[in-house]
């Protein structure tokens, strides 16, 4: 036979405390003590016990649901900044339902809409959107916190300083005498992408003016990373550093370089961006982004405005640390 499920007053039971204070954690009521809150976690997680959401919800007027519409969810840096969401979220009582857009806006804007009725905030990382296509999908009905977003006044956005990273990582490599630097960047159309670029520009022109600029896209994949390094091997161009826009291109720039035996750093340093665990543990020298630290930002901001404790709408950039590594050692 099997076991009957846990109840609410099992939970307070094991926690030692009375129902009522089970139900304010379970609804994220401000100003729970941090030890009944731990205590209220400790029994849910003894007893197996899951909230009936759907109860919650009727009481509440509440889903305590948070949407997370992201450009995509393949690589490790999506997985890292879900790992952070989802850490923040089930610390604060909610869960994450999660959806993918594109950069057309009207399948944006289709993303956006599916969660009405779904959730009670959304946060949007929308790097390949323009800001009036964001602004115009954005329901106005949802709180809503953006990530690596164009800036909309209406909403907190947390921004990577792209600037003051490549500014930091085109420093390195030129006081490690490399002169023939080339940016891997991604897709023109990205937000990122575009700013990382124009600052590679903008780092050679202030640190360096004499040394040549070449700037190839690719999209952030690694096969993008390999394929551009092929494309510059085969044309027999000069080169002595790879600066790509993120890890993954970068880790396609060694796979190429290393399958012709050209070594890494003696002959060409690679450089990415974003410290992803799989940077750490190939050596890639990178720009460190604390990405599960943004994810749980994201949702810490979210849910203060959620539940009245809101904050004037803000951008908030991230400043990358410089993480030197084996693949620009001198």
């Amino acid at each position: 036979m099997a076991k009957p499920a846990a109840t609410i007053r099992d939970v307070a039971r094991v926690a030692g405390l009375s129902v009522a204070s089970i139900s304010r954690v379970l609804n994220g009521h401000n100003h729970v003590h941090p030890d009944t809150r731990k205590k209220v976690l400790d029994a849910m997680n003894a007893l197996g016990y899951v909230p009936n959401a759907a109860a919650r919800s009727l009481s509440t007027a509440k889903s305590h649901a948070i949407g997370v519409v992201l450009p995509d969810m393949h690589g490790e840096f999506f997985s890292e900044l879900i790992r952070g969401m989802d850490k923040a979220a089930s610390e604060r009582g909610y869960l994450l339902l999660l959806s993918t857009m594109h950069a057309d806006s009207v399948l944006a804007g289709q993303a956006m809409g599916a969660m009405r009725g779904r959730v009670d905030g959304l946060i949007v990382m929308a790097p390949q959107l323009a800001a009036a296509d964001l602004a115009r999908t954005l329901p106005a009905s949802l709180p809503a916190v953006l990530v690596n977003s164009p800036d909309d006044a209406g909403h907190h956005n947390l921004r990577i300083d792209n600037r003051g990273g490549v500014m930091l990582m085109v420093r390195h490599l030129l006081a490690n005498g490399h002169r023939n630097i080339v940016h891997l960047s991604g897709l023109f159309g990205n937000l990122d992408a575009m700013e990382r670029a124009q600052a590679f520009r903008d780092a050679l022109a202030t640190l360096a003016p004499e040394l040549p600029v070449r700037v190839l896209e690719g999209d952030f994949s690694d096969e993008s990373g390999e394929r551009l390094v092929q494309k510059l091997l085969a044309e027999g161009m000069e080169f002595d550093a790879i600066f790509a826009a993120n890890d993954m291109m970068a880790l396609g720039a060694l796979q190429a370089l290393r399958t012709v035996g050209v070594r890494v750093p003696a002959q060409v340093a690679v450089a990415g961006f974003d410290d992803v665990p799989l940077a750490r543990y190939l050596g890639l020298s990178t720009m460190r982004v604390d990405i599960a630290g943004i994810g749980e930002r994201a949702v810490a901001r979210l849910v203060d405005e959620l539940e009245g404790r809101t904050t004037t709408p803000a951008v908030e950039r991230l400043t990358p640390a410089l993480i030197a590594r084996a693949t620009t050692a001198s």
